[in-house]
């Protein structure tokens, strides 16, 4: 099964200063979950990188209405959000006691009181949180409606074996930093307090490695491709995004894996398009059929369907055949397929053609120029 092209890009959602995420889908604040997603597909749509390859402003575009969406479109999330702005969604919200561990400000009110009140801390080396990644799929429009399986392969970063993700040498080890002392951070006393501040020469880690492992020239990590499964539920779109737990780069010193994020983009169809889960069908059927009536054999999801084109249809008649349309996403039932039936005006027509039409016509009692009669004769009238 042939796969998308791959674009894995890290997710970066901690730093810099974000935009409003109602303002990132243009929608208000007391903008209901229908209006979200319309907003949303909309942009995805627009800004998708498969539709602006190479730009750059685009791509960060998508991952920023993504990154948005993720967090609206979940009824906790967007409470956490509407209450504590993006601290409260993105792990930098105060904790129930006030300064928290999760706190940005934890560890200089940590160190402020400690060293008030005698109780002074040694930091410990933290394990680092692997990268997020990000995978863009290409799925056609029939296994968008009825999901499908797919395998792709992911670069990532994974602990060195070599020197076991420490960095270092085999047979040496990291050395405590000569600077903070192994603190990983350097205080600094203003007056009655004491301020901390990240060590410069170990950035944090309270270690240093004077000689680095040549296989991953001291980072811990190096670069690897795994290959895992893929489940798409059925009745997905463009701009919806799979999660999948731990599945994107490797954590450091003991930190946990990052997440994998799957965005979807589904191919335009020759004859189908989607609204909402339903599929729009546009048949073509002759002028005598038309008039006439017929039965005819239409296009479906399910395969071809026979269905009968009652006499004087009109073009632009819409006809319903219910429960034959998109599967609902983590839902029930099905969509509608509807058939849209245009009419084709006969053209390039011989003489014989032409007279038994002007013969139909009389027998009806038309016209076959009453638009170009009723001109003139207002033109007439205007002149007069």
């Amino acid at each position: 099964m042939r796969d998308a092209a791959l674009c894995v890009t890290r997710v970066d959602l901690a730093n810099g200063e974000k935009q409003d995420y109602y303002e990132q889908l243009e929608v208000n604040r007391n903008a209901s979950e229908t209006e979200i997603k319309k907003a949303y597909r909309r942009l995805a749509l627009k800004f998708h990188p498969d539709k602006n390859q190479g730009d750059k402003a685009a791509e960060d575009k998508f991952k920023e209405i993504s990154e948005a969406y993720e967090v609206l479109s979940d009824a906790e999330k967007r409470a956490r959000y509407d209450q504590f702005g993006h601290a409260g969604v993105n792990g930098g919200g105060f904790s129930s006691a006030g300064f928290g561990a999760g706190s940005p400000f934890g560890d200089i009110f940590g160190d402020i009181f400690g060293d008030i009140f005698g109780g002074g801390r040694q930091r410990t080396s933290r394990g680092k949180r692997g990268d997020d990644l990000q995978y863009n799929m290409e799925i056609s429009f029939e296994e968008a409606a009825f999901g499908v399986e797919k395998k792709i392969d992911i670069p990532y970063a994974k602990r060195c074996e070599a020197c076991g993700g420490s960095g270092a040498k085999a047979g040496t080890q990291p050395k405590t930093c000569p600077t903070c002392q192994g603190a990983g951070q350097m205080r600094f006393q203003q007056g009655f307090f004491s301020v901390s501040k990240t060590c410069s020469h170990c950035n944090g880690e309270g270690r240093v490695v004077e000689h680095p492992c040549p296989t991953c020239r001291g980072n811990g990590t190096v670069r690897d491709k795994k290959t895992i499964s893929v489940k798409v539920p059925a009745g997905v779109e463009t701009g919806i995004r799979l999660k999948l737990s731990g599945e994107g780069g490797q954590g450091t010193k003991g930190g946990p894996n990052g997440d994998l994020f799957v965005a979807l983009s589904v191919k335009e169809h020759p004859i189908f398009r989607r609204e909402d889960n339903d599929v729009i069908c546009e048949i073509p059927i002759s002028f005598t059929q038309a008039a006439l009536g017929c039965e005819i054999e239409v296009p479906t999801l399910d395969g071809k369907i026979s269905m009968k084109v009652p006499e004087g249809t009109q073009s632009g008649a819409v006809f319903r055949m219910r429960g034959k349309g998109i599967p609902a996403l983590q839902g029930y039932g099905r969509g509608d397929h509807l058939v849209v039936a245009k009419v084709e005006t006969p053209t390039n027509l011989n003489r014989q053609q032409r007279e038994l039409l002007e013969e139909l016509a009389r027998i009806s009692g038309e016209d076959v120029n009453p638009m170009r009669k009723n001109f003139f004769s207002k033109v007439m009238d205007i002149l007069s």
